[in-house]
């Protein structure tokens, strides 16, 4: 049978940091260059070979759904998993999108808000129950990695908070990622409301949670206010 490759793209969010922008709309229809975050990311798993296509709400949800249908799907069969009664954190809202999931395919997972040049086929075919795609960058939260780049552990380094074990390789998630069939199973005897990476912590004994790194990966999170810039530029410098 041939693999029906799928996507979820997160955009229940509400987007506080990106106020005043994100008091009328979601922050998935802020506008970057001229395109909305969220036609971004549609087109950009679309194009690597994502059939169908999740997307939750809750912030905003009706201006989401109208854009989505007024522009069908851009071609795409694309879902969309209602959150409006509770947001669901990111692992709560795969498991309440199962329905709409094939469970014996891998899922790619796509922050609305992030922008980069990862290579998304690359990532979609490594062999592990999960792949996360990670990088060498500032934040104040690390995943923690072994020397086989399997996940161990979590680290806030402005708190000291660990969770899990230690590892000697601290690198920072970017928000995008592949979860396999094994997961997604076992994602479904979890609690309604629950972190995913809580979830990756709690599996990375149990199954294999790889951290891809790709060289030379360009990408930032337009989550902040002062990051819409520096994702036009991001954009600009993509199509040249």
């Amino acid at each position: 049978m041939q693999m029906m490759k799928q996507a979820m793209i997160f955009a229940a969010g509400l987007g506080t940091r990106l106020r005043p922008l994100t008091d009328s709309r979601p922050k998935a229809l802020v506008e970057v260059g001229g395109i909305s975050l969220l036609e971004r990311v549609i087109r950009r798993v679309g194009e690597a070979g994502c059939e169908r296509i999740i997307v939750n709400v809750h912030h905003f949800a009706q201006q989401i759904i109208d854009f989505v249908e007024a522009k069908r799907g851009f071609g795409y069969d694309v879902v969309i998993s209602d959150e409006r009664e509770q947001l669901l954190d990111t692992g709560g809202a795969v498991r309440h999108a199962l329905p709409f999931i094939d469970t014996t395919q891998p899922l790619l997972i796509h922050n609305v808000d992030i922008v980069s040049d990862c290579r998304l086929p690359q990532l979609m075919n490594i062999d592990a129950d999960a792949a996360l795609l990670v990088s060498q960058r500032d934040t104040t939260r690390y995943l923690l990695f072994d020397d086989d780049c399997r996940l161990r552990g979590w680290k806030n380094i402005k708190t000291g908070e660990v969770k899990g074990l230690t590892a000697p390789h601290a690198l920072a998630f970017a928000g995008i990622h592949v979860i396999g069939p094994r997961l997604l199973a076992e994602m479904a005897a979890w609690r309604e409301r629950f972190s995913i990476i809580d979830f990756y912590l709690d599996a990375c004994t149990r199954y294999n949670i790889t951290g891809v790194e790709q060289p030379q990966l360009t990408m930032v999170d337009v989550g902040k206010f002062e990051t819409l810039d520096e994702a036009a530029r991001i954009i600009s410098k993509l199509k040249n």
